[in-house]
């Protein structure tokens, strides 16, 4: 399988960094490292919600942003941050890039987004990054799917010939499409020693797709099962941080921030002697 979207080498004027100049970030192997899928920030705390506040999909609603705040304060604590269901720009958000939005009110230097299904003036559909860390490389890929607009951010950190990869996934509603999607995220994965990947799944820990991928690389099976949904009872662990077994994880944890119909996954990581970001 193939990537079918641009490398990225340097931050450019979308996928880029904020117009204040980037804060210098220490030498380190000890990152913070979060996944939140925001709900394009419409605020689901209630089932009914998803009735009753059906119309914030597409309408813009000015609670948006006082939402997008909250988040962007959560943020600020994390140097690695992979966003899903976020707006580029539309109608429904005011025409405003969340993800860069939330970049400039969460301090994060570089920010980077992928739209994977383009609605044109009414939706973007996107998956971000945001990094207090300067990546050496951002590469999209879309992901195999009956129903196209799913996709993988594939960054890069530190030396070219031994990365720190992060990939950022937000998988299909169905099946069949999840496992599809799990071989090309494993196929990913397995180029590289060093590799983080988190996001929404879309799956539970002991689905067959999670099996099939743990089989085939070398990521760690996740040690809790941390329930991300829906936020207001959570029942479901389908948020995921999975790290390689050369990556040191701890406090792994969801976070109580229900700005969303899923709730923030984080953990603390420590990367391997030779690695140095």
């Amino acid at each position: 399988m193939s990537s079918t979207a641009p490398q990225y080498e340097h931050p450019g004027i979308l996928h880029g960094h904020t117009a204040a100049p980037p804060r210098p970030h220490p030498e380190t192997r000890r990152l913070r490292l979060l996944s939140y899928n925001i709900q394009v920030g419409i605020t689901s705390s209630r089932f009914r919600h998803y009735l009753t506040r059906s119309w914030r999909h597409i309408l813009p609603h000015t609670g948006s942003f006082e939402n997008l705040n909250q988040i962007a304060g959560m943020l600020s604590d994390f140097d690695i941050v992979a966003l899903q269901e976020v707006d580029a720009g539309s109608f429904r958000s005011f025409f405003i890039n969340q993800i860069e939005y939330l970049a400039r009110r969460g301090g994060f230097p570089y920010w980077y987004f992928q739209t994977n299904r383009n609605l044109g003036r009414f939706a973007q559909h996107s998956n971000g990054l945001l990094s207090k860390i300067d990546p050496q490389q951002v590469t999209e890929h879309k992901l195999p799917g009956v129903i196209p607009g799913r996709g993988i951010m594939e960054v890069r950190y530190g030396r070219p010939d031994n990365p720190f990869v992060v990939l950022l996934v937000h998988l299909g509603l169905g099946r069949r499409a999840r496992l599809r999607q799990m071989e090309y995220v494993a196929e990913i994965a397995n180029r590289y020693r060093h590799v983080v990947v988190m996001g929404d799944f879309n799956c539970r820990a002991n689905s067959p797709e999670m099996a099939r991928l743990l089989r085939s690389t070398s990521l760690c099976d996740p040690e809790e099962e941390l329930h991300t949904f829906p936020s207001w009872r959570p029942s479901r662990n389908i948020d995921h941080i999975l790290v390689s077994d050369t990556i040191k994880a701890e406090n792994i944890q969801t976070l109580p921030f229900t700005l969303s119909d899923h709730l923030p996954i984080a953990v603390d990581i420590e990367l391997p002697e030779e690695l140095r970001l």
